[in-house]
């Protein structure tokens, strides 16, 4: 009789408990509140607004493993000529790659793997208009550095914006054309952007 009794009580404690909001496979709270997973996204993103010397664009920093695109302001003189002002955008985008994220994109899991110092000239003679030369060979950055380059340079004014861009370094081997692959956006450690070698005029 008291077993009996024992199982009938049981659907009527856990009513009881259902009531009072308590379910039996949640995780007890007194360890204090789960850990937010709200990685790569910032709460309030800055809006950057278009100046006399600047305007608004885009690079590409890491974030837990893939390249997330920030927004930042690019200083260029209005009057600059087209070849010249690609030049300049381009070293204004390394200048910010180079840059430490703000505070809030670094506790959002922000990271830039692009080092401070290189330094981006335009076309030689012989090579063809929209080629950018850093002042280390593409092949001597990292594979996560190169993949920010590659896709910042590619999605801006510094390139075609065909998703590629034709780099070179301060010597006088081939230039190659990059391209910004989702592979590369999602994989930038293990996937090297793509490349094809470019012949000079």
């Amino acid at each position: 009789m008291t077993v009996r009794r024992s199982l009938l009580a049981l659907p009527v404690l856990a009513v009881l408990l259902t009531g009072c909001g308590i379910r039996a496979t949640e995780v007890p709270t007194e360890f204090g509140a789960a850990p937010s997973r709200a990685h790569c996204s910032l709460a309030e993103p800055e809006v950057v607004p278009r100046t006399a010397l600047g305007f608004p664009a885009q690079v590409f920093l890491l974030c837990r493993s893939s390249l997330v695109a920030v927004d930042r302001l690019v200083e260029v003189p209005e009057n600059a000529a087209e070849s010249a002002r690609r030049v300049q955008v381009a070293q204004g985008l390394l200048d910010e790659l180079a840059q430490s994220p703000s505070t809030p994109e670094q506790e959002a899991g922000y990271t830039t793997d692009v080092r401070y110092g290189l330094r981006v000239t335009g076309p030689r003679t012989d090579d063809p208009e929209d080629t950018l030369r850093l002042s280390v060979r593409p092949g001597e950055l990292t594979t996560y550095a190169l993949a920010q380059v590659v896709c910042t340079f590619s999605d801006s004014e510094a390139a075609e914006g065909d998703g590629s861009v034709i780099l070179g370094g301060p010597d006088t081997t081939p230039l190659h054309r990059y391209e910004c692959t989702d592979e590369v956006r999602t994989r930038p450690g293990t996937t090297a952007p793509p490349s094809t070698e470019v012949t000079n005029n």
